[in-house]
C-alpha cells in the first residue's frame, strides 16, 4: 500500500501543478505512476468542476468566464500537455519523412505549426465555453480522467519512439495490473459521467483522445509522453464539443 502511495504522489509530481504534499520517488514504481494518471485527471476535474462553481457564485459571464473555464485544466497541469500537443502539431505538419518529424518532436524551439494550432486551441475552447448553457456541469469532473485513461494505457502498452524517455528500462516493469487500472477507471468514468453526469462527454473525450493517440502513432513512430500530452488536449476538447453542442 505504502509503495501505491508512492506512485499516486509520484504521478501527482509529475502530471500536476498543484504542490505535491508528500514529494517522493521511486523509481521501480514509474509504470504505476502512469497507470494512475486518471487519478490526477480526477484531481484536475475536480477542481474544474470547482472552478465553474465559484464562476458561478461570483456572477461572472461572458467571455472572461469561458476564459477562465477553458484555462483551468490547463493551469493544473501547468501547461505540461500543452507543451506535447504544440511538439505534436510542429512535427505532423511539418509534412517530413519520419527522421525529420521525430527531429521536430525533439527540437526545443516553437515553430509556426505550433503557435497557429495553440491559437486555434484556445479560440475553440474559449468560443464552446462561451455558448455553454451550464447544463450537466458533472461532466467536468469526468472528462480529465477519462482522456488520461488512454493515455495511460497507450503509453504502458504501445512502443515508444527511439528517443522516448520511457525506453527500455520502463517496459520491463510493466504488468498487467498497470493496464488493468486505467482500463477499469476508463468504463468507471463513462458510467459515472453517463449515469451521475447524464453526459456522453466523458466517452466522446475518450474516443477522440484514442483516435489521436493512433493518429500520431502512425505519423511519428510510437508512443511518447508528447503524444500522450496531445491525445489528452484534443480529448478535453472533443468533450467540451459534446457537452457544449448537443447539451448531453
Amino acid at each position: 500500500m505504502k509503495k501505491l502511495i508512492t506512485a499516486f504522489f509520484m504521478s501527482w509530481g509529475m502530471f500536476c501543478a498543484v504542490p505535491c504534499p508528500y514529494p517522493h520517488w521511486d523509481e521501480d514504481m514509474r509504470p504505476m505512476m502512469v497507470a494512475l494518471l486518471p487519478f490526477i485527471g480526477l484531481l484536475c476535474g475536480a477542481v474544474w468542476l470547482l472552478a465553474d462553481h465559484l464562476i458561478r457564485l461570483i456572477g461572472l459571464s461572458g467571455l472572461f468566464a469561458a476564459l477562465l473555464r477553458a484555462c483551468v485544466p490547463w493551469l493544473m497541469t501547468g501547461f505540461i500537455h500543452l507543451d506535447g500537443y504544440m511538439d505534436c502539431c510542429d512535427a505532423i505538419m511539418s509534412r517530413r519523412g519520419l527522421e525529420e518529424r521525430q527531429r521536430i518532436l525533439k527540437d526545443p524551439h516553437t515553430g509556426a505549426f505550433a503557435v497557429i494550432c495553440l491559437v486555434l486551441l484556445c479560440l475553440c475552447n474559449v468560443s464552446l465555453f462561451s455558448a455553454w448553457d451550464g447544463r450537466r456541469a458533472l461532466a467536468l469532473l469526468f472528462i480529465p480522467a477519462a482522456v488520461r485513461c488512454c493515455s495511460s494505457m497507450a503509453v504502458i502498452n504501445f512502443k515508444p519512439i527511439s528517443h522516448s524517455s520511457y525506453g527500455k528500462n520502463f517496459a520491463d516493469g510493466v504488468r498487467p495490473v498497470h493496464t488493468l487500472i486505467p482500463a477499469f477507471t476508463l468504463v468507471a468514468s463513462w458510467l459515472l459521467c453517463l449515469f451521475i453526469g447524464g453526459s456522453f462527454a466523458a466517452p466522446a473525450a475518450s474516443a477522440a483522445a484514442f483516435a489521436a493517440i493512433l493518429h500520431c502513432r502512425r505519423q511519428l513512430g510510437g508512443m511518447s509522453g508528447d503524444i500522450s500530452g496531445f491525445a489528452i488536449t484534443v480529448g478535453e476538447t472533443a468533450g467540451l464539443l459534446i457537452l457544449t453542442l448537443t447539451g448531453i
